[in-house]
């Protein structure tokens, strides 16, 4: 076997090897404190949301359960070689209730984004990136669906209507899949992470100006790192 041939075995065998040999990364994430009082949304300008729900809506800009777990945190890891594709299923958030289901969604760059409005009234739906490009159209009620699509990588930013102030949703673009959202009780899981050292960010939307990081080395065994937000102590 001539020395080209065996240099390109151990390529195509290194390959095979770094892509069966990947990890997992999970764990939970936390708030320490008294949790801040919950806000109640004012929905009376737009009679058609307020009929929408038998009771108060609150935001969601902070869910954490009696045992101090927070949901809807993301949790991404940086800087990550990727060569793979992009999911052919889009992303769906809706418009139901004048609130955005689901309030923060991760998705891939050039990953199709499904837009619905399920409310019987005019939403004008306007994202707030600062490295993709911004879209901004009006939804009335007879307009049940649009697509759209961010192109590039980008930390966290919100949706919001121009219609009703009090709607906001939160949007990760990741440029690899490597990434996840904190369920109810507060926990996560990414799998399949190639072997490596990465830094791991978890992000909050109280807490957007200061996400937590952490250092994690993933190998042929699941890797445990939680994390735990907490009130800054006053001066």
């Amino acid at each position: 076997m001539s020395l080209i041939r065996i240099l390109i075995a151990i390529v195509l065998l290194s390959t095979i090897f770094s892509d069966i040999h990947a990890g997992s990364l999970k764990g939970s994430v936390r708030f320490d404190g008294k949790p801040p009082k919950k806000k109640k949304l004012r929905m009376d300008a737009d009679p058609v949301c307020g009929s929408a729900h038998s009771g108060p809506v609150f935001s969601e800009s902070f869910k954490v359960n009696s045992d101090g777990d927070l949901a809807e945190c993301f949790v991404w890891l940086r800087n990550v070689k990727y060569s793979g594709g992009v999911p052919k299923e889009p992303v769906v958030i809706d418009q139901k209730g004048c609130i955005y289901i689901p309030h923060v969604f991760a998705m891939q760059a050039g990953q199709e984004l499904l837009i619905k409005n399920s409310d019987p009234t005019l939403h004008n739906i306007h994202s707030m990136p600062k490295v993709n490009k911004e879209f901004n159209f009006a939804m009335p009620k007879v307009v049940k669906e649009r697509k759209s699509t961010f192109e590039k990588s980008e930390d966290p930013f919100y949706i919001k209507c121009d219609v009703h102030p009090w709607m906001k949703s939160w949007a990760l673009v990741s440029d690899h899949p490597y990434f996840a959202v904190t369920d109810t009780n507060g926990s996560y899981l990414i799998d399949n992470i190639p072997t490596g050292t990465y830094e791991v960010v978890c992000w909050q939307e109280k807490f957007k100006k200061n996400p937590l990081t952490a250092t994690v080395t993933i190998g042929d065994q699941a890797v445990t790192k939680d994390f735990t937000f907490s009130r800054p102590k006053k001066k």
